[in-house]
């Protein structure tokens, strides 16, 4: 296997404002590629500002980005994909967690921001690929399909949040940063030898829309306001109210402000989210050991896998892997894992691995739970 041709081609290098995107565009411009830089307008009112490390996508950025591609050399633009980032990112994040479901915005912007509508414009106006700061690896078969391997440094991988992209979207992909061993404060020194302002920017933490990082504020702006309701104990007896089963995820341990300690003293983790009736289950963490789950609307990085198959998976962004056997089955993928795992919740992503190379992904439906002893 070798990596993607090293022909020049017209390249759409997405600048986020950010030091990774700059220097992969320094990088691909630098390989000989004719680059043009382009920020995505977002936010239909982006704020001046960034308050520390959180958010992005601000009119501050933009001209981070800008400069950036000045000092580089090549031409820049800002598009406007506000409605459709709205449409397709937060809309959708919101009304799954409405469902009680934990989604991840991160994944949606890749599947369709950057790799459908921002891919889509850049081929209508004859770019070849589309290039973003990420840390994975495309590589080029023989037979000239396609892979996405993890980046080459396990510290900053990315894939996971690459998973949703199909054969075709790989084709016209680039990522200069996933296959170098390089500290992120070495990819700070590159871009201050590049004389890139940006060298010493902090890293955008969080979700990019949700600036203040007040997940249950936004959510409670959209969805009506504060609905208070039960907070049960595995018995079905009250033990708390909250404000909104909107604002709480499974496995979550902090803020249930439950008044009174578990019976044997233990902390207590949310176990189930249930929109229907406004309620949140609590239980001691072991309640939260999960041995299989569904998933739904797989998206396959090539050929979809034939017959059940030993993988590894990875269940958030910054997680370890897990050996799984998984089997697709009219178009539900079933995960079985071979030790429980915990935290996993419905709406999340479950990536498949063999070896580095990322298999696909799907959205979590359901999860079965580890069957515990009865208390004695």
């Amino acid at each position: 296997m070798t990596q993607t041709s090293q022909r020049p081609l017209r390249v759409l290098a997405a600048m986020s404002g950010g030091v990774d995107s700059a220097v992969a565009a320094a990088r691909a411009a630098e390989a000989g590629h004719d680059v043009t830089g382009v920020h995505l307008a977002l936010s239909a009112n982006p704020q001046s500002f960034r308050t520390g490390a959180r958010g992005c996508c601000t009119i501050e950025d933009s001209r981070d980005a800008r400069r950036a591609a000045d000092v580089i050399g090549i031409p820049f633009y800002v598009w406007d994909l506000a409605e459709r980032f709205r449409e397709d990112v937060v809309d959708d994040f919101v009304a799954e967690y409405e469902a009680g479901r934990t989604p991840n915005p991160c994944l949606r912007c890749n599947e369709k921001i950057k790799f459908a509508a921002l891919l889509d414009k850049a081929l209508a106006l004859g770019f070849d690929a589309v290039c973003t700061g990420h840390y994975a690896t495309v590589v080029l078969n023989e037979d000239g399909t396609r892979e996405l391997h993890r980046a080459s440094d396990m510290a900053k991988d990315q894939s996971y949040v690459l998973g949703v992209l199909d054969e075709k979207q790989l084709a016209h992909a680039m990522f200069p940063l996933g296959d170098t061993l390089t500290t992120k404060d070495e990819i700070r020194a590159e871009a201050e030898r590049r004389g890139l302002a940006v060298a010493k920017k902090p890293d955008s933490h969080d979700i990019c829309f949700i600036a203040d990082g007040d997940t249950q504020g936004f959510l409670a702006g959209r969805l009506g306001g504060p609905a208070e309701g039960d907070i049960l104990d595995e018995a079905g007896a009250k033990v708390g109210t909250h404000e909104g089963a909107f604002g709480f995820t499974i496995g979550q341990r902090k803020g249930l402000r439950i008044g009174h300690p578990a019976p044997d003293g233990k902390p207590r983790y949310v176990l189930d989210i249930s929109p229907v009736n406004n309620t949140v289950t609590v239980g001691p963490v072991e309640a939260l050991d999960v041995t299989a789950l569904t998933a739904i609307k797989p998206r396959w990085c090539g050929t979809a896998p034939a017959g059940p198959g030993t993988y590894t998976a990875q269940l958030r962004a910054h997680g370890g892997e897990t050996e799984v056997t998984a089997e697709l089955v009219d178009g539900t993928l079933s995960v079985t894992f071979t030790e429980p795992v915990r935290g996993v919740a419905p709406g999340q992503a479950v990536v498949l691995y063999d070896g580095t190379r990322v298999v696909g992904s799907a959205t979590i439906a359901t999860t079965v739970r580890k069957e515990r002893a009865a208390a004695g």
